[in-house]
C-alpha cells in the first residue's frame, strides 16, 4: 500500500517525533489506565519489544498494549469533548505519525508482515478519551472497517446518554472489547439510520495519484478506498462524515469505498 500521506509530509523527521514523545505529559493512574496527554501526536512512553496478540489476533498483548487515556477527558467535561462532534478529528495524530507507529514500531513488535492488511487501532478509542501513546495503539489485523468500530460507537453513545460512566467504558474496552457491551449491559436499542456514502475521484497531477472525496453519515469512522487495480488506502472521516483518501489508481479504474456500514463507488 502506498503511504501517500507520508509522502506529502516528508518534512517531518524522526527527531521531531521523538521530541514530541519526550514532551508528552504522563502520570500513573494507580490501578487503572495510564494517563498520557498527547492530543494530535503519537507518543512513546515505553519501548515495544516482542508482542503477541491474543484471541486469534482480536486482542492485543496486555503488556505491550494495556491501553492509556488522556486526562484532559473526564466525566465532568464529556459534553465539551467526546460527546461533541469533531472531537476525534481534533485530537487524532496526522497519518505520517500513525503510519510510522504502525509499520516501523508496531508491526515489528507484533511480528506482522509488511503486506498484512490491518488498522492501527486505539485500544481505548479517541471517542472514549483514549490517548495516542504506543501503549494504546496496536495493529488490528483483518478487514476494514473492523468489528470493534461498532463497539466503540455503542460505548460512546452509552457514556454520552448517561447509561454508563466514562471510566467504566474505558476499562471495559481496554480489558476485552469483545465482551465490553455485555459486561456493561448495553446494546440493542432503536435501529440506527441507514448508512450511506458518496464518492468522487479527482486526479492530482502534482502527486500522481487520485483524491477520493467521500461524503457520508458515518462520522469519525475508518474509510477504505480500493481501486480495481488492487490499490487500497484507508483513512478516517471527520466529524461531518467527510474524508479525502489518497489512492494510486489508474484512469478508468472502478473505486469502491467502504465507510462504516456504508459502501459506494466511483470511477477514477
Amino acid at each position: 500500500m502506498k503511504n501517500t500521506h507520508v509522502l506529502r509530509t516528508v518534512a517531518m523527521s524522526f527527531c521531531t517525533i521523538v521530541a514530541v514523545a519526550s514532551l508528552a505529559s504522563s502520570a500513573s493512574a494507580g490501578p487503572g489506565l495510564k494517563r498520557i496527554h498527547d492530543p494530535g501526536h503519537v507518543t512513546y512512553s515505553i519501548k515495544l519489544k516482542s508482542c503477541h496478540a491474543r484471541d486469534r489476533g482480536q486482542l492485543p498483548d496486555a503488556a505491550c498494549t494495556p491501553g492509556s487515556i488522556d486526562p484532559a477527558v473526564s466525566q465532568a467535561d464529556i459534553r465539551a469533548t467526546i460527546c461533541r462532534s469533531g472531537w476525534t478529528a481534533k485530537v487524532r495524530p496526522p497519518e505520517s505519525q500513525t503510519q510510522r507507529a504502525k509499520y516501523d514500531v508496531a508491526y515489528p513488535a507484533y511480528h506482522i508482515g509488511g503486506g498484512t492488511r490491518s488498522e492501527l487501532d486505539h485500544l481505548v478509542p479517541l471517542e472514549l478519551g483514549g490517548s495516542n501513546d504506543i501503549t494504546n495503539l496496536w495493529p488490528e489485523v483483518g478487514k476494514l472497517p473492523n468489528r470493534k468500530d461498532s463497539v466503540e460507537r455503542a460505548l460512546n453513545r452509552a457514556v454520552c446518554d448517561g447509561k454508563v460512566s466514562l471510566a467504566a467504558a474505558q476499562n471495559a474496552i481496554a480489558s476485552d472489547w469483545l465482551t465490553a457491551e455485555t459486561r456493561l449491559h448495553i446494546g440493542g436499542g432503536s435501529r440506527p439510520p441507514s448508512a450511506w456514502c458518496t464518492a468522487q475521484a479527482s486526479y492530482n497531477a502534482t502527486y500522481g495519484d487520485y483524491d477520493v472525496y467521500v461524503h457520508s453519515n458515518q462520522p469519525d469512522t475508518a474509510v477504505t478506498a480500493t481501486a480495481s487495480n488492487g490499490a487500497s488506502h484507508s483513512y478516517y472521516t471527520d466529524g461531518s462524515g467527510y474524508a479525502d483518501v489518497y489512492l494510486r489508481a489508474a484512469g478508468g479504474d472502478t473505486v469502491g469505498v467502504q465507510v462504516g456500514a456504508a459502501s459506494c463507488t466511483t470511477t477514477a
